[in-house]
């Protein structure tokens, strides 16, 4: 569709007065009426707008290929996949590495381990490895923004799924472009970094392989893992970038490296939905952004 310049105008006016989305919303709820659902416009409107809360994990079931495109099949395979998580809810049970004691999270790793086919034996189990760690700290993130337990197991392992698959290679390759996009952004902060040792012991796991789940606080979290679905991992290298010049004076203050490691890996929780819209400002400044889906 061609752009309507009044609609621009209404966008931009919207925007400026506070009232982001508006608009959006509407364009979204177009969308969501194609049968089948057009995936490559979905992502596109995730990449460029924030997903309105009450159409969220909808859109990410689709995207993450939980719900087919065709919207007329939902509610069947809706039904599939709560049968198939009480059946591999029920297998570990009578296996016994689950009861009713069990942490949900440790529940969504034991029945991803189950699907890997990479469950240990019993007799065998031993404290979370990283890769493990990852899954959980996506897990009890996911576990705050969404309710249903059939929902929150499927979002999660089709998350982690999909990160790997998609973004397995890129993820070593962040931190260099986090250097270099800090490097363009405030140089003396780089160099603190580099002279304090700090560049090379930033917290790469908990940004890069956890997608800040257990750094930032879920209301701000979900606006990142709405790019992250869509199909970019480059957003996270802004947020990582956005809080290290939110915090700039901080870190420039400290001298040691593990002190910036210990701040950094705690940063103050009421700051965090700026961080991450000049975060979204910076992925479009130097990214680019997408067409308009609608």
């Amino acid at each position: 569709m061609a752009d309507d310049p009044q609609r621009n105008f209404r966008s931009a006016y919207y925007e400026k007065v506070g009232f982001r989305g508006v608009e959006e919303k509407k364009s979204l709820e177009i969308l969501l009426k194609d049968n089948p659902l057009d995936l490559e416009k979905l992502s596109t409107f995730s990449q460029r707008f924030p997903l309105p809360s009450m159409y969220r994990i909808h859109v990410w079931k689709v995207l993450l290929g939980i719900l087919p495109p065709h919207s007329d099949s939902h509610a069947l395979v809706g039904g599939y996949r709560k049968e198939q998580y009480q059946d591999i809810f029920e297998a570990l049970e009578v296996m016994r590495y689950i009861n009713s004691s069990t942490p949900s999270t440790h529940v969504y790793l034991r029945m991803f381990q189950l699907e890997s086919q990479v469950l240990p034996r019993c007799s065998e189990t031993s404290p979370p490895d990283e890769e493990n760690e990852d899954f959980l700290s996506i897990g009890r993130a996911m576990e705050e923004i969404v309710d249903d337990p059939v929902d929150c197991y499927w979002l999660i392992k089709c998350f982690v799924n999909q990160f790997h698959t998609k973004f397995g290679d890129s993820i070593p390759h962040l931190p260099k472009s986090l250097e270099h996009y800090l490097s363009q952004e405030e140089p003396r902060l780089l160099n603190h970094l580099k002279n304090t040792g700090a560049l090379a012991q930033l917290p790469y796991s908990l940004w890069f392989r956890r997608c800040f789940a257990g750094c930032l606080p879920e209301s701000s979290l979900q606006r990142v893992w709405d790019k992250v679905i869509s199909g970019s991992c480059k957003i996270l290298v802004f947020v990582a970038l956005e809080i290290l010049l939110s915090y700039k004076i901080i870190l420039m203050g400290i001298n040691r490296s593990e002190g910036v490691v210990k701040f950094l890996c705690n940063i103050p929780q009421e700051n965090t939905d700026a961080i991450v819209t000049k975060a979204i400002d910076l992925w479009h400044k130097y990214c680019g952004t997408p067409m308009h889906a609608v």
